[in-house]
């Protein structure tokens, strides 16, 4: 029997890489295991959301603002936060196959419980009590579970030293709160008030996996928000109610997601709240974004550790505090799979011979569609491709445009349907006398007849 979460997973990668939206890494050389290039079509999308969230997180608000910080820190960044001494997973080994596993995904695949948090020796036991069996093999023998560190280090300079050891950043937050007081001195910003920023991360994951779910490199589009401490809930819940919005303005549905509020022992040394908005992927329910109230755990690290003043003078007050921190954090790579899993859509469609078929159509919100309209001449001949490539000429400057003159109509509508494109323009032997063009409704397969100097505002009133 198929499992048909497992099936819809398949059918998504194998779209991912016919279509241009995601190729294995490192390909032809066998691959490097977990790490993903995005294609032509697959950039298009993972930029409209990373645009649409700058949109409506930094530009379209007065109290945030943005940063681009450096990929390799001072690696005392690291040893104040405390991911330097305890940013680490438990793994335990097969010693029958081999295989290496995080022990906490072990145990929550089995037996369905969080045991993220957990002590390596619990977990050990858990493991033992309820023979859980290795999802590779099917052995029953482990060794003890042990932590195993996730910082990428390499080495500054031509010696390696100890002393030279330097990181790739696990996080993007860092940069926020050791950069606190240089953005506050040049905005002059009052609190409340955010730094964003949107950058790449690298955790040696023991056992990454699921597609493009979870990665040795990854992008975070990140928040920090400082507040004073005794409105931490008022806008813990504010913060809240805007990442659902963000949730709706990508179009994910209602019902394909929840949300969880971490117990005791899950939160992170540095969280007193944390709360994950999970997604139902097709291997399981999974954490896509998360919202934490880290208190003032960070700036006070940094201020205690590299003698810098990190506090803030509230004129309204008189008085200065060091700021709390409410953060919300998205991961990209995770956005651009629940929105593919959420808009992947198989149904019956028409055919030009009065039969039907099964069209596979990606029913993106048109705000983040990667194509936002198609230009198909209806054949090759020169005067239909010579007006058809005007129309793209006009409408390439304003829209994300795609020009396809191979194969049947047919198939380009299908090979648009499967990239998400809201509308086809056919340019056909008529478009020579009228002056108009067919175009296409993905979604309802409708088509009307447009003139072609309407074309653009027609465009721009169905895609605003």
């Amino acid at each position: 029997m198929i499992n048909k979460k497992e099936n819809l997973m398949d059918k998504i990668t194998s779209l991912a890489k016919r279509r241009g939206f995601v190729f294995p890494g490192s390909e032809i050389y066998g691959g490097l295991a977990n790490t993903w290039d995005y294609g032509p079509v697959g950039v298009e999308l993972k930029n409209n959301i990373k645009q649409a969230w700058w949109k409506f997180f930094v530009k379209d608000r007065e109290d945030v603002v943005g940063i681009d910080a450096a990929i390799l820190m001072n690696s005392r960044v690291w040893e104040s936060s405390g991911h330097v001494s305890g940013f680490n997973d438990a793994l335990v080994d097969c010693k029958a196959c081999k295989a290496r596993i995080r022990a906490d995904h072990l145990i929550e695949d089995a037996l369905n419980m969080k045991a993220e948090g957990m002590t390596p020796e619990d977990m050990t036991k858990i493991i033992e009590e309820n023979n859980i069996k290795c999802p590779v093999c099917g052995k029953k023998d482990w060794t003890d579970a042990r932590k195993f560190g996730l910082m990428f280090k390499t080495y500054q300079g031509v010696t390696e030293y100890d002393s030279n050891i330097i990181y790739l950043r696990p996080e993007t937050a860092q940069a926020m709160f050791v950069n606190f007081k240089n953005v506050l001195n040049s905005t002059h910003k009052k609190i409340p008030f955010g730094i964003a920023q949107i950058g790449k991360s690298f955790r040696n994951e023991i056992t990454p996996g699921n597609f493009i779910f979870r990665t040795i490199e990854f992008e975070q589009m990140e928040l920090e928000y400082f507040i004073k401490e005794e409105n931490w809930q008022k806008q813990f819940e504010y913060w809240q109610n805007e990442m659902t919005k963000w949730l709706d303005y990508l179009g994910i549905k209602k019902e394909n997601y929840s949300i969880r509020e971490h117990d005791k022992d899950e939160l992170s040394h540095y969280s007193r709240k944390t709360v994950d908005f999970e997604y139902n992927f097709p291997f399981g329910t999974k954490e896509l974004y998360g919202l934490a109230y880290r208190t003032n755990f960070d700036l006070m690290s940094h201020q205690n550790s590299s003698g810098q003043n990190m506090e803030y003078f509230d004129t309204e007050d008189n008085k200065k505090y060091i700021p709390h921190v409410i953060e919300p954090t998205f991961g990209v790579d995770r956005s651009v799979l629940a929105v593919m899993v959420d808009a992947y859509c198989e149904e019956e469609a028409p055919t030009a011979d009065g039969k039907t078929e099964t069209r596979v159509v990606m029913k993106f919100n048109k705000k983040i569609a990667p194509v936002k309209v198609a230009i198909l001449p209806l054949s090759k001949k020169e005067n239909l491709s010579k007006k058809a490539k005007e129309i793209f000429d006009l409408l390439k400057t304003e829209f994300t445009c795609q020009y396809d003159e191979s194969q049947s109509i047919g198939k380009r509508y299908r090979r648009q349907d499967e990239i998400g494109t809201p509308y086809c323009i056919t340019v056909d032997f008529e478009s020579l006398d009228d002056e108009a063009v067919t175009v296409r409704d993905r979604d309802t397969m409708e088509q009307e007849r447009v003139g072609i100097g309407e074309v653009r505002e027609y465009l721009r009133e169905k895609l605003k």
